[in-house]
C-alpha cells in the first residue's frame, strides 16, 4: 500500500467514526500512518546523510553532522519496531550504525547495530541492507586489523550486491578489497582489484567512486 492509500484510508477511517459512529478502522489507519511517517522518517536522515557525505571537507577532518540525522533514524527504528516492520527495522538499524562509523568515526558503538541489522535483513531476506551492514562490518574489521574478516565480509557484500544489481556498489567495495590486498602484501592483486572496480564504476557513471579509485590508486 502506498503513503497515499495509507492517508486516504485514514481519511475515511475518520469519516467512518464521526459520522457514521463506527470506529473500528482507526487503529488499522494510525498504523498505517506510522509506517508513513516511518518511511518519511527514513528517507529524511538519507537526505541529511547524503548532503553530510558530499560536503567538501578539510583532510583528515571528520564529517560534519547535521544535529537532524540521527533523530530522524531512530524515529524510524522507533516506528518500525512498533508496526512490527523488522524489514523497516534493519534499514533504520543499519543508517544507525553507518552514522556512528562514517560521521562519528565510532565503530565500537557503530558494531551492534550493524550486526543486528545484518541479521535482521537475513531474516526478511533483504539482500540490499544485508549487503549494506556486511560493507560496513568489514571496513570495522579492517580498522581494527582483522585483514581476513574484513576481506570475507567485503566479498560477501560485494555477492549480494551483484546479485541485486547494485553494480557500483561492487566498485565501491572493490576499493575497500583493494586496500586488504595492499596490506596483505598482495599488491598485484590489490592493482587488478583497483582496475576492474574503475571499468565497473566508469561504466555506471559512479564518477564518485571513479574518484575514489583513483585516490586508493596514489596510496597503494
Amino acid at each position: 500500500m502506498s503513503s497515499d492509500d495509507r492517508i486516504e484510508r485514514a481519511r475515511r477511517a475518520y469519516e467512518r467514526a464521526v459520522f457514521g459512529g463506527d470506529a473500528s478502522e482507526l487503529v488499522d489507519a494510525e498504523e498505517g500512518l506510522d509506517a508513513v511517517e516511518a518511511d518519511a522518517a527514513l528517507a529524511r536522515g538519507l537526505i541529511l546523510h547524503a548532503r553530510c557525505q558530499s560536503a567538501p571537507a578539510d583532510a583528515g577532518a571528520l564529517p560534519g553532522e547535521d544535529p537532524a540525522e540521527l533523530p530522524s533514524f531512530e524515529r524510524a527504528l522507533e516506528l518500525y519496531q512498533r508496526i512490527g516492520d523488522t524489514r523497516g527495522e534493519a534499514e533504520a538499524l543499519f543508517w544507525i550504525g553507518c552514522l556512528h562509523q562514517f560521521i562519528r568515526r565510532d565503530n565500537e558503538t557503530a558494531v551492534p547495530y550493524l550486526e543486528r541489522s545484518c541479521q535482521l535483513a537475513a531474516q526478511t531476506g533483504d539482500k540490499s541492507t544485508r549487503s549494506e551492514a556486511l560493507r560496513h562490518l568489514g571496513i570495522a574489521a579492517h580498522a581494527a586489523g582483522r585483514l581476513d574478516d574484513a576481506r570475507e565480509r567485503l566479498e560477501e557484500s560485494s555477492r549480494l550486491r551483484r546479485e541485486v544489481g547494485a553494480l557500483p556498489g561492487v566498485a565501491s567495495n572493490m576499493i575497500g578489497l583493494a586496500y586488504i590486498a595492499a596490506a596483505q602484501d598482495r599488491r598485484a592483486d590489490a592493482i587488478a582489484t583497483l582496475d576492474e572496480a574503475y571499468a565497473i564504476a566508469h561504466a555506471h557513471g559512479a564518477h564518485a567512486i571513479v574518484r575514489h579509485i583513483e585516490r586508493a590508486r596514489t596510496q597503494i
